[in-house]
């Protein structure tokens, strides 16, 4: 197949796109560069420098024909969308419809799209939360994930616009970017490693879903053939708090650094942590990496590149 990746230079996409590529497809990575890296592209894909807002993303769609797109780009910081919503807004959801308006006129027969399994969900009901919980996010990057989830359901019933949405958990792993506000692990390791203290954000008692990216990477390969629109949770069921996830990375670095806190953020969750049983039931889909080893590999990774 004939696969565009949004984002591709970036964390998880371009897991993706190797991924994709290994597999045989033709991968085309779209990416600005704003966030991504070009030393995180395959050097078997084509790389696009444009932007999803570009107008000149139709005339792309027109010429190379893409079966599917793959949809990773986007502005990822929920401490971000919180200060500048309309920033926000205007990369996440017209930037995506840009995709989507091509996508329908240039006969593109799947789009998959990466979403939060966290911020869609809001302060959860119940845990951990299934496809079905209620979505009531409460920061601006959380309403332009569902907010793309609701057109991709118009686009379908309107075009016949096939989709798969994937809700991750908090990915973490090599290549994630430790110099951003977004990605803890990354960026408590990288201090560690420098021998710097981290800051813990608020009491440090807010739980995540961490699932580690190899992970994400196999979600995205076993659906990519799916032919029913559907949505599916990418996570580990298992809840860690910011004060564990520092005692363990700590413990990985020798235990050099102290607890510290610093005042806690806006539009943060309290909890979050979701179940992906339906995507182990359709495809046999499971978090293989457990934490401690996820951590491990995270680590030694950025400890490679020093």
């Amino acid at each position: 197949m004939k696969i565009l990746v949004t984002g591709g230079a970036g964390f998880i996409a371009s897991q993706i796109a190797d991924a994709y590529v290994r597999d045989g497809h033709e991968v085309h990575i779209l990416d600005n560069l704003s966030t991504g890296f070009e030393k995180n592209i395959n050097p078997k894909a084509h790389l696009i420098k444009s932007d999803i807002s570009s107008p000149a993303i139709l005339d792309l769609f027109a010429k190379e024909k893409f079966d599917v797109v793959n949809h990773h780009a986007a502005q990822i910081d929920v401490r971000k969308s919180v200060n500048d919503p309309i920033f926000d807004a205007n990369t996440n959801i017209l930037g995506t419809i840009n995709l989507l308006q091509s996508c329908i006129k240039t006969g593109v027969k799947k789009f998959m799209f990466a979403s939060t399994g966290g911020a869609v969900y809001g302060e959860q009901e119940y845990f951990p939360a299934d496809e079905k919980h209620p979505t009531n996010p409460i920061s601006p990057y959380g309403i332009t994930k569902l907010t793309i989830e609701k057109y991709l359901y118009f686009y379908k019933n309107e075009y016949g616009l096939n989709h798969t949405i994937l809700r991750y958990a908090n990915v973490y792993g090599p290549r994630q970017n430790p110099f951003g506000e977004a990605g803890v692990v990354a960026i408590f390791t990288s201090k560690l490693l420098k021998n710097e203290n981290p800051i813990i954000n608020g009491e440090g008692k807010q739980t995540r879903d961490y699932v580690f990216v190899e992970d994400v990477v196999k979600a995205n390969v076993i659906t990519l053939n799916d032919e029913n629109s559907d949505i599916y949770n990418v996570g580990t069921n298992v809840e860690t708090s910011v004060n564990e996830l520092f005692a363990k990375l700590n413990e990985i670095a020798g235990d050099k650094a102290s607890e510290k806190h610093g005042p806690a953020p806006k539009g943060e969750q309290a909890r979050s942590v979701i179940t992906s049983e339906k995507l182990l039931k359709k495809f046999n889909w499971k978090p293989w990496i457990h934490i401690d080893e996820g951590l491990r590999k995270t680590f030694d990774y950025f400890n490679s590149k020093i």
